[in-house]
């Protein structure tokens, strides 16, 4: 039966809008396990406890799409490396800089992925940019300061600009999707990505670890799960209903962050940093409702 796609005078599916808020609560549980366990152990190494655990929803959902198909089958092995090195640094970063910010805050600043690629995507793929998109990219970045609030000390600039450099490569990472897309789909993105994620950081592990404990390894297994989960909850909602549709879903995880942050961190968000994660998530939810396909997947 073909999968069932929404138009501009069709409903959209409930079905996909609970997917889509199912995959948003998976990416911020992800997000609050990583900063419970951040001051324990190196980031390359939850990088690869969340790659290793989340191996077996990406086996899962490539399986499904392929139907009983060659499952590694592809023509750009070099596109998925180069996307695989820039998804592992954008975790590693943003895990690196979790342990720094308000568990909101940093997850908005991991939303300007999208106002990243406004900018680098003309440099790298050669195409246009577009007023609109410089506006809203403008307003994001005005979102930046307002949450970033720099004139502190420098140390309380680590944790953002760790985040920031981590959605810089997110936004390289969904450049190389585009590259990719046209004869790979989603499901084998994800699953290279995964592989080669889990390859190299694993390799990593030699240079930087700390055996963790068996809770803590409950945790890093639970933290895996949930992002395999949420991968395969977004693809299923996206593979349903319109991605400019269903755009907006996509920043719920910040409002999940915040209870999060607040019930197990005692954290609270300020008027003025507020008022720039309202920035960040405005712009880059009137980017997203302009695209025709989804580029995030869910990392």
């Amino acid at each position: 039966m073909p999968a069932a796609t929404t138009s501009p005078g069709t409903a959209l599916p409930l079905r996909s809008v609970a997917q889509m808020l199912a995959a948003m609560f998976c990416f911020a549980v992800v997000d609050a396990l990583a900063k419970s366990i951040t001051a324990h152990y190196p980031a390359n190494e939850i990088t690869f406890f969340r790659m290793l655990f989340g191996l077996a929803p990406a086996l899962l959902l490539a399986a499904r799409a392929r139907q009983g198909g060659p499952l590694l089958r592809t023509r750009h092995w070099r596109a998925h490396l180069e996307r695989s090195i820039a998804l592992i640094a954008t975790l590693g970063l943003f895990f690196a800089g979790l342990r720094y910010v308000p568990l909101s805050e940093a997850v908005a600043l991991a939303y300007t992925e999208t106002l990243f690629v406004i900018v680098l995507a003309p440099l790298v793929l050669k195409s246009g940019l577009r007023r609109r998109e410089l506006l809203a990219a403008v307003i994001g970045f005005t979102g930046i300061v307002l949450v970033v609030r720099p004139g502190g000390a420098t140390a309380s600039l680590l944790g953002p600009a760790l985040i920031l450099l981590s959605a810089i490569f997110g936004a390289l990472s969904v450049i190389q999707i585009k590259r990719i897309g046209p004869t790979d789909d989603a499901s084998l993105i994800v699953l290279y990505s995964t592989l080669i994620s889990a390859g190299v950081t694993g390799i990593s592990l030699l240079f930087a670890w700390q055996t963790p404990s068996f809770g803590h390894l409950g945790i890093l297994a639970l933290l895996g799960v949930a992002a395999g989960t949420g991968q395969l909850l977004m693809t299923s909602a996206f593979r349903h209903g319109e991605v400019s549709v269903l755009a907006p879903f996509n920043y719920t995880s910040i409002v999940w962050a915040t209870l999060f942050g607040y019930v197990l961190w005692g954290e609270s968000v300020g008027l003025v940093p507020l008022l720039g994660i309202l920035l960040i998530v405005g712009s880059s939810v009137a980017v997203a409702m302009r695209r025709k396909e989804p580029d995030q997947l869910g990392v």
